[in-house]
């Protein structure tokens, strides 16, 4: 049972505007806590990250819809960069946790 729980990923979809969906995804320890990493601040906030719990093939369907996306933890990125929408060049870690964005114009 712990295996499942250690993949869980939460999952917030927002339609931003006609055509444009943004997509905030972590894995679900790190909700509501504060990374840093020198300059870098991230808050994994509950308002922000904690949409739907769902297992790291159901988040990476949906990421794979986003327009916009926000991504934190080792499953989250993973599913990211599993499906080819995140370059692994383009992960940075903040305080030892590997965060990645993107943007489709």
């Amino acid at each position: 049972m712990r295996a499942l729980a250690d993949k869980c990923i939460f999952v917030k979809v927002w339609n931003v505007r006609k055509g444009e969906l943004m997509v905030a995804a972590c894995d679900c320890e790190l909700i509501g806590k504060k990374l840093k990493e020198g300059r870098l601040a991230l808050d994994v906030s509950r308002e922000f990250y904690g949409g739907e719990l769902m297992t790291p093939e159901a988040a990476t369907d949906v990421l794979r819809t986003a327009t916009i996306a926000n991504i934190v933890g080792v499953n989250a990125v993973r599913c990211g960069t599993d499906a080819g929408i995140v370059h692994e060049e383009g992960v940075i870690m903040i305080g030892g946790v590997p965060h990645a964005q993107f943007v489709y114009l």
